[in-house]
């Protein structure tokens, strides 16, 4: 059974105090929601988004048959997360370019594009933002929260910041902070963009362009992270591009500027395809918010004082390819939730896709998420 999507907005004119000590005043949230709140608003999940995902998680729009969610194979009528017996809730962050106030809205105090000028935000400003729409919803505790990558570090601070509201909480291919390395990534992404001709300080807007080449570059550096090098190897190895008339080659072109190999052909496609979709000042934004995110900061470090006050229960799951989120990440956080004496599951798939690998199917890990799904659902019954 299909499900169609529909996307919602919900306006809020009160100021949301951000970490920083700036206020995002006037702004909206875009939202989906699937299945059907129960009567005592007890089966409501929130699923977090990634870096380029939005509140779009689940479904398809109506008429638009390639329109299907970002985690649409795990969240559905009879999926691991089922909408039959859950209402699932995605919600766009602020700062995002895919329908919340971002930096391509008017800013109400200047009545000008916000562009640079865009609050910097944190993941605890998003999960603030996310429980006030919650709390319009009357929904006062999640049956879980739930969420990969980005996304899982979200489901991590909801348990820190709202313990008394999370019955459960699933993190997928998270972290408890950002390596140097991963910052470094980021970094060397936010470079590319900033010193694109076109990017005009984040005023881009105002002179009508888009730093797309540079959007390029930082997408093309993300998705050699995402992959694992089995994944690569086996794709593409060696191999050369096809010719454009389909006759495959086999000598080089010995050129610096043609792409010779398919990875390069690759990497190349979906950096354009992402720069004509994605904002460049939200990509700066979400990659800062990623970088800043350490709950064991104000502890001097030390991550089990940082998982004290959690009252979930948790879902830990990582990949063995993974290594932008390593699985060691991962048993960081289960040691840590242990020693608090909190009530955790792991699993550590062995699949070979790197990153990607909680956006794709697996049986183990389709199978892992249902079981855990259904002990939620008979606690609800």
């Amino acid at each position: 059974m299909s499900l169609i999507a529909t996307s919602q907005l919900m306006q809020f004119p009160e100021e949301l105090a951000l970490t920083s000590g700036a206020v995002l005043r006037d702004y909206h949230l875009a939202y989906e929601t699937y299945g059907t709140l129960n009567a005592n608003k007890s089966n409501a999940v929130l699923v977090c988004h990634a870096l380029n995902a939005s509140h779009h998680v689940a479904g398809m729009y109506a008429g638009q048959p390639k329109s299907e969610g970002w985690w649409d194979n795990m969240i559905g009528p009879g999926k691991s997360v089922d909408t039959e017996r859950f209402f699932v809730i995605g919600i766009n962050n602020p700062g995002s370019c895919f329908g919340s106030t971002g930096p391509m809205d008017v800013n109400p105090a200047t009545g000008e594009v916000y562009g640079a000028d865009f609050p910097v935000l944190t993941v605890e400003d998003w999960v603030n933002a996310q429980a006030l729409l919650l709390d319009r919803l009357g929904i006062t505790r999640l049956a879980a929260v739930m969420g990969g990558s980005l996304g899982g570090m979200q489901a991590l601070s909801w348990t820190l910041q709202y313990p008394k509201r999370v019955r459960h909480a699933i993190v997928v291919a998270s972290a408890p902070n950002l390596s140097a390395e991963n910052i470094a990534f980021n970094e060397v992404a936010r470079r590319a963009i900033a010193t694109d001709p076109d990017f005009h300080g984040g005023n881009y807007y105002r002179h009508g362009v888009i730093p797309q080449r540079g959007l390029r570059i930082a997408r093309m550096i993300g998705h050699i992270t995402y992959l694992s090098d089995d994944v690569m190897n086996a794709k593409f190895g060696r191999e050369l591009r096809e010719a454009v008339d389909g006759v495959a080659r086999s000598s080089y072109h010995y050129s610096t500027q043609d792409v010779e190999f398919q990875i390069e052909s690759y990497l190349r496609h979906q950096g354009d395809k992402f720069s004509s979709y994605f904002d460049a000042n939200t990509y700066l934004l979400i990659t800062r918010a990623l970088d800043y995110f350490d709950p064991a900061r104000t502890h001097g470090g030390k991550l089990t004082q940082a998982l004290a006050v959690t009252q979930a229960k948790f879902l830990l799951v990582s990949f063995s390819t993974d290594w932008r989120f390593a699985p060691a990440r991962s048993r960081e956080l289960v040691h840590a939730l242990l020693e608090n004496r909190r009530d955790v599951s792991y699993a550590e798939i062995d699949a070979p896709h790197g990153h990607d690998a909680f956006l794709l199917d697996d049986a183990r890990y389709m199978s892992v998420v249902r079981s855990y799904f259904d002990g939620i659902a008979k606690e609800l019954s």
